[in-house]
């Protein structure tokens, strides 16, 4: 996918993309690719958020594809709309090089304890 991250907080992750390489068969930057960017960086942010021994999973994601972008890279810009104790919630932006908005997305991500299975700690 080519993601290459710019920015990581709690308050903002970006991340950009490029669009050689991502296209479907008419060249426009495939839907699932922004889709991919989309969950990588709200995957991310919220289990960022979570904090140790915690654990984030997607449980929806949706997206609204408003324009295609053909060459270049795209960025995404993930914001925090609501960071509860069991439930995180971000809108993602991602923009062309021109700032135009091509797609918008909302992930929710459940938060957990960590599985100990999932635990690097438990590992051999």
């Amino acid at each position: 996918m080519g993601i290459e991250f710019l920015e990581y907080t709690v308050e903002r992750t970006v991340a950009r993309m490029p669009v050689r390489g991502n296209r479907q068969t008419v060249g426009f930057l495939h839907g699932g690719a922004y889709v991919v960017l989309g969950e990588t960086l709200g995957s991310l942010a919220a289990n960022l958020h979570a904090g140790p021994g915690r654990l984030a999973v997607g449980v929806d994601i949706n997206a609204t594809h408003t324009r295609s972008a053909t060459a270049g890279f795209v960025t995404a810009v993930c914001t925090p709309v609501h960071l509860g104790r069991s439930l995180a919630v971000h809108e993602i932006v991602v923009t062309d090089e021109g700032g135009h908005r091509c797609c918008t997305m909302r992930m929710s991500n459940l938060i957990k304890a960590m599985p100990d299975h999932a635990r690097t700690d438990a590992l051999p």
